[in-house]
């Protein structure tokens, strides 16, 4: 397999000197064996730093042939380290083996860099979240409802899964302003509660494709927030 661009995604041990490597290609997400671990490649072997790999092999465990740097390290540290890991385990979760997705790559590699830069946190993770969604074809419309309506900024809707935006007639639990819907569809984050709303929006989308496993990495970051007891 001819060299491409890679991050990893996650990394054990493996053996007694390989580690077991998950790593996001255009090509899609890869397992692969990097042998003598604990050398110059094993150094490489971590998240966020643009890489360039080569993989052999056939079965769905491929063996790491070359691996190089490709660019500089993102160096994420805090809540923007935490979000990276949150990226990270998204990925191995929810993307298939071996299914290219070449602009998703692009959307990691960029949100990932835009990370380092120190960038306001929530907006890139939204926006990583819709890409995702879309590309794994579970995206749906933020303007238009389930019944090819345009939203109506004082309208009120449910999320369904299946069919997309639905309109509700009263508030109740876990519904949507259409006022916030219209300032997601334009990436408009200076509306009042259009990110929380956001946030809400996209953690219901994914709940059903994360079969109800908790993410570890959300958990660690609630830990990370909480204040300190002593």
């Amino acid at each position: 397999m001819l060299g491409q661009p890679a991050y990893v995604l996650h990394t054990r041990a493996y053996r007694e000197s390989s580690a077991l490597v998950d790593f996001l290609t255009p090509q899609g997400r890869l397992r692969a064996v990097l042998r003598a671990a604990r050398g110059k490649k094993g150094s490489l072997a971590r998240p966020f730093i643009p890489l360039e790999a080569e993989f052999r092999g056939n079965s769905d465990l491929k063996s790491v042939s070359r691996l190089e740097p490709a660019g500089i390290p993102n160096l994420l540290s805090g809540e923007a380290l935490f979000s990276g890991i949150y990226l990270n385990e998204l990925l191995i979760r929810l993307l298939p083996a071996e299914d290219p997705h070449p602009v998703l790559f692009e959307t990691y590699a960029l949100t990932v860099a835009a990370l380092a830069q120190g960038r306001p946190l929530e907006p890139l993770l939204r926006a990583f979240e819709w890409r995702l969604l879309d590309e794994l074809g579970y995206g749906f419309a933020l303007d238009i409802d389930s019944e090819g309506v345009p939203i109506a900024s004082a309208g009120l809707y449910r999320l369904d899964n299946e069919k997309g935006l639905v309109p509700v007639g009263q508030l109740q639990p876990g519904v949507f302003h259409g006022a916030d819907l219209l300032a997601m569809a334009e990436a408009d984050w200076s509306a009042v509660g259009a990110l929380a709303a956001a946030k809400r929006l996209m953690r219901q989308a994914l709940a059903p494709h994360l079969g109800g496993k908790p993410l570890v990495s959300r958990e660690l970051f609630m830990a990370l927030k909480e204040p300190s007891r002593d």
